[in-house]
């Protein structure tokens, strides 16, 4: 099983949306059994919070529910707990560093970096308005992921 923790800012845009959207590809995949999905945060500024409005529209505009969402933070003993860490942007990797300082099993990844745009990062919706894009973005990433990690034949 493939253990995977987005990570972002505040839990309630970009890494929810990863979330989801590869929990959704995942299930249509057939492979629930080898995956375990979740996502965090680095900060603690929306912690229990839902998704953030414009991203449940974007996800619910593909048929995906984010229901019950809570955003919480990324902790230390989440290293040991999941496979792979993916953030969305450099700043998330920085920020996650105080978190999960040390990094010997090459755990802590960007999502983009799955992709054949390595280095490109996840653009913020906060800040940018364009939950398109991010949309696009997570979907690219976590598709890449599916390939790289789903070994069924779903």
């Amino acid at each position: 099983m493939t253990r995977i923790l987005f990570v972002c800012h505040g839990n309630i845009c970009r890494s929810p949306m990863a979330e989801y959207i590869m929990k959704d590809l995942v299930r249509k995949a057939h492979l629930e059994h080898e995956f375990h999905i979740e996502s965090a945060a680095t900060s603690t500024e929306e912690i229990g919070n839902p998704v953030y409005p414009p991203a449940r529209r974007m996800l619910a505009g593909h048929g995906i529910s984010c229901k019950g969402h809570a955003a919480k933070q990324a902790t230390g003993g989440d290293y040991q707990r999941f496979d792979l860490i993916v953030c969305m942007d450099r700043w998330n990797l920085r920020n996650l560093s105080h978190i999960m300082p040390h990094d010997p099993e090459g755990k802590i990844h960007l999502l983009m970096d799955f992709t054949s745009r390595p280095g490109t990062e996840v653009a913020d919706p906060w800040y940018t308005g364009n939950f398109s894009s991010t949309w696009d973005d997570c979907l690219e990433g976590c598709q890449a992921l599916l390939l790289r990690f789903g070994h069924g034949n779903g």
